[in-house]
C-alpha cells in the first residue's frame, strides 16, 4: 500500500457541478449516496438557500469555502482511464476491469477536498449554450455555472492499495492537463497540472 499526496493546480477555470436547487440535488445524491448521513451532509454543503439562481451549478461549501467531494476525483480517474485505455502502450490500456479496480483499490481523500483560491480572486460565472438533438429537432438552452479561476489548487491524498497501480494513477493525473475536472471539460475547463508534495 502507498499513499500519494498530490497538489492539483488548475490551469483553466473550473466549473461547479452541484445543483443549486436543494430538491434536485437531494434527489440526485440520494440515487448515488451509500447512506442517509451522506445525503444530508452533501445537501447541507450546497447552501442552496443563499443562491438566487436555482438553475445554476455551484460548488458545495464548508464554512463558506468551496469544496470538491472525494468521489469526484474517482470519477475523473475513471474518465481518464477509459480514454487512455484506447491509446496503445499506455499503462491504462493494460488495466482490466478498470472501474472495479478504481472503486476497490484507489481511494482519494479526505472526503471534502478544499479549493484554495488565489489571493484576491473570487468565484465567477460561466454561461454557455447546451445543444441536444431530440425527436422534435435541435434544442438549445443556457447553462450557468459558478467558476473558480485558473491558479486555484486542491491538495489531497490518494491511497493506492496495490503498489503496481502507482504508475497508472500518475498517468491519470498527467491526463488532467488535457481533459480536466468539473463541468464542460470538453471545452478545456478544469484542466490542471499536478505535483507530488511531501
Amino acid at each position: 500500500m502507498k499513499t500519494l499526496k498530490v497538489k492539483l493546480t488548475f490551469t483553466e477555470e473550473i466549473l461547479g457541478t452541484a445543483s443549486s436547487n436543494p430538491d434536485i440535488h437531494r434527489e440526485f445524491i440520494a440515487s448515488k449516496a451509500a447512506d442517509a448521513k451522506s445525503i444530508e451532509e452533501e445537501v447541507a454543503a450546497v447552501g442552496a438557500e443563499e443562491v438566487a439562481d436555482k438553475a445554476m451549478t455551484i460548488f458545495p461549501k464548508v464554512d463558506g469555502k468551496p469544496v470538491m467531494w472525494d468521489y469526484q476525483i474517482k470519477g475523473f480517474f475513471k474518465d481518464a482511464c477509459g480514454m487512455l485505455a484506447r491509446v496503445t502502450d499506455t499503462k491504462s490500456s493494460k488495466l482490466k476491469a478498470y472501474r472495479k479496480v478504481i472503486d476497490g483499490l484507489v481511494f482519494p481523500g479526505p472526503r471534502k477536498i478544499l479549493f484554495e483560491v488565489p489571493a484576491g480572486s473570487e468565484s465567477g460565472n460561466c454561461q454557455r449554450p447546451l445543444r441536444a438533438q431530440t425527436p422534435q429537432g435541435e434544442r438549445i438552452c443556457l447553462a450557468n455555472s459558478e467558476t473558480l479561476p485558473a491558479g486555484t489548487t486542491i491538495t489531497f491524498n490518494i491511497l493506492i492499495m496495490q503498489d503496481s497501480l502507482e504508475g497508472v494513477v500518475k498517468e491519470w493525473l498527467d491526463y488532467a492537463q488535457f481533459r480536466g475536472l468539473g463541468q464542460w471539460r470538453n471545452s478545456g475547463k478544469g484542466r490542471a497540472t499536478w505535483e507530488e508534495v511531501k
